[in-house]
């Protein structure tokens, strides 16, 4: 069966969304082009703002493929102070960016969970309720979870990177910090505690093929995921992972099948929101462009103050390191508009799909 008359179809198979996925020339057009029927269609043109806030690279995780794993010596930590983010949430609600990303490396502890309890108070004061808050802090307990929640937080991306158990196995340390079933674990008290859930993988790991690709797009219908985060993994010399670099996908194909899946997945999953990754830009300087394009509807502007930016270096050549909060923001108004995107300025751009799925 060819691309046009799976495209047909009501329901798609994993041999399906593989075919999809290996497509090229004509039949990559045809994908892009219903993803972006699908797209206008279910969700509409609007682009929604998450200014994102990378406040500390200090992570208790050990993850072979991550620039700033436990065990890098070489990386700079940096942790930024409750007050520079304060100031970054007060910009984003200034600039009317509706929502806010707070990401970190992942760490468990009282300290941090108070902490964190303390900053959502403060965001929702500052902003009077009208900021949205994400957060992306990793496993955490259940008990924590839940004080973020009441805290103010209502979304909470926490990436799978890849739905096969054994590829996890390789792309992690064989202990309890890096336990598969935790993080699944994790998805599900997320879903159940009311959060809208996000998770993501990554795409052309060594190791993996289409076919793992077409399972990780079955994984987020499975589980009825609300938001999505994924891009294509850029390899970083301080990691594990590094040597396997010749096995790689040429870091080109690894952009192509990047937004093939986010195609695919529009089309899989046609009312959930989709952040176009800022690994995309770090491969072509319309990246992000790119995938609203095809399917994404959320970007990231970085809003960390400017001289730790460099250093959350999860990937190497990361993009927009020097730019300045205001720059970015001017910059991407103008890159929306180029591909017909309007800006939801002053909304949270919640998930379509997670108020339908609390509706029924």
């Amino acid at each position: 069966m060819g691309v046009r008359e799976i495209l047909e179809k009501e329901q798609l198979e994993r041999e399906d969304l593989r075919i999809l996925l290996d497509s090229q020339k004509d039949d990559k057009k045809l994908l892009f082009r219903r993803a972006e029927e699908v797209k206008l269609r279910e969700i509409g043109n609007k682009v929604y703002f998450r200014g994102l806030v990378e406040f500390s690279n200090i992570c208790g995780k050990d993850c072979y493929y991550c620039g700033i794993r436990r065990s890098n010596k070489k990386a700079h930590r940096y942790n930024v102070t409750d007050d520079q983010i304060l100031d970054a949430a007060r910009f984003a609600h200034e600039n009317n960016y509706g929502s806010l990303v707070l990401q970190a490396g992942e760490l468990e502890s009282t300290a941090f969970t108070e902490r964190i309890v303390s900053l959502l108070r403060e965001i929702k004061k500052l902003s009077s309720g009208k900021l949205g808050i994400t957060l992306s802090l990793g496993e955490q307990s259940r008990e924590v979870y839940k004080r973020w929640f009441d805290a103010g937080a209502h979304r909470y991306l926490l990436r799978i990177e890849t739905s096969n158990p054994e590829l996890y196995r390789k792309y992690h340390p064989k202990n309890t910090l890096h336990d598969y079933q935790n993080r699944l674990n994790c998805l599900y008290t997320l879903k159940e505690l009311g959060y809208q859930t996000g998770t993501g993988v990554m795409i052309g790991l060594p190791f993996q093929d289409t076919g793992h690709l077409a399972d990780d797009l079955l994984f987020m219908k499975n589980f009825d995921i609300d938001m999505v985060g994924m891009g294509p993994y850029i390899e970083h010399k301080e990691t594990p992972l590094f040597q396997y670099r010749d096995q790689l996908l040429p870091i080109r194909e690894r952009f192509n099948v990047a937004l093939k899946m986010i195609a695919t997945l529009r089309i899989l999953m046609k009312d959930i929101n989709i952040a176009a990754a800022t690994a995309l830009q770090a491969i072509d300087p319309v990246g992000r462009e790119k995938a609203v394009k095809v399917g994404a509807n959320i970007i990231m502007p970085n809003i960390t103050p400017g001289k730790y930016r460099n250093d959350y270096a999860l990937y190497e050549n990361k993009p927009c390191v020097n730019e300045e909060p205001e720059e970015c923001k001017h910059c991407l108004d103008v890159r929306i508009q180029l591909v017909d995107g309007e800006i939801g300025y002053g909304e949270w751009g919640d998930s379509k799909h997670f108020h339908k799925r609390n509706e029924e």
